[in-house]
């Protein structure tokens, strides 16, 4: 008989003793049979499983509703935003205009004489010798080649130079072909201002044929002279430099205009007025 007791077959009869001890003991601390007590210990990992993988779906499932809860805000607040952010670009726009005409209103007080035609600018056009800019207004509204165009605050911009039925095209005081009859303001010396298209200062007027013993500071104020295209006292620029011609008989002055062409929105063409 011990011939049959293998090392290996009393390993499985103990194991089996032991299993069945066990077996046993959780049948009697459960009050469950054995065969319950088996189902229940082969079941149990099962369902801890089961429970594992529907808590992890769960999981999956609140996060991809959140995710698309989240996305569906996210648009809704960049589209509110997009929305505050024009809203406050039309309101810096009226604002501005608003400044402008509040700015036109004095001007027109101080010289009633004035009638003008508002306009916005819709395109502009440059190169070395020419800059010019494009309104929306044009024949229909009374406006002819030849008129001047202003600023709310009587700042020399340029003369209208063609015209459609809706639009006319402007030559800027930086446009080197214009010249402009102009005063220093401070000291009655006059000249001819034009655009300044030499010395990598195309930004800037010069203002020539002033007296050679002109005496000529920073910041003097140029107006226009007066003619019948320009009323008087309109402000073209400021004084930034000045030196001699290469004649050496008479000065020059550069000036800074007084428009900021090219942040310019909005135009006034001087339709009329008393050149006398």
């Amino acid at each position: 008989m011990r011939h049959y007791l293998t090392p290996r077959i009393r390993v499985v009869l103990v194991v089996a003793v032991l299993l069945a001890a066990l077996l046993a003991v959780l049948s009697s601390l459960t009050g469950l049979n054995i065969g319950e007590v088996v189902v229940q210990g082969v079941l149990t990992p099962i369902r801890t499983g089961v429970s594992e993988l529907k808590d992890q779906a769960e999981q999956i499932y609140s996060y991809m509703f959140n995710y698309e809860a989240l996305q569906a805000e996210n648009i809704a607040l960049k589209e509110q935003i997009a929305q505050m952010e024009d809203n406050a670009r039309v309101a810096d726009s009226v604002s501005r205009e608003n400044d402008r005409l509040r700015a036109l209103l004095d001007l027109q007080n101080a010289h009633e004489d004035y009638k003008v035609v508002d306009a916005y600018i819709i395109a502009w056009g440059s190169n070395d010798w020419t800059n010019t800019l494009t309104i929306n207004r044009g024949a229909n509204l009374g406006i002819e080649e030849g008129m001047c165009a202003i600023t709310a605050n009587g700042e020399v911009v340029g003369l209208v130079t063609e015209v459609g039925s809706n639009y006319a095209v402007i030559k800027t005081v930086l446009d080197s072909s214009l010249g402009i009859s102009a005063t220093i303001a401070s000291s009655g010396y006059n000249g001819m201002v034009q655009g300044n298209y030499t010395g990598g200062n195309e930004d800037l007027l010069r203002m020539n044929y002033l007296p050679s013993a002109a005496v000529i500071r920073n910041n003097d104020m140029v107006v226009t002279s007066g003619s019948t295209t320009y009323p008087r006292d309109l402000i073209l620029g400021y004084v930034v430099d000045a030196g001699f011609a290469d004649t050496g008989i008479a000065k020059y002055a550069l000036l800074r205009p007084a428009a900021d062409i090219d942040t310019l929105e909005q135009v006034f063409i001087l339709t009329d007025y008393n050149a006398g």
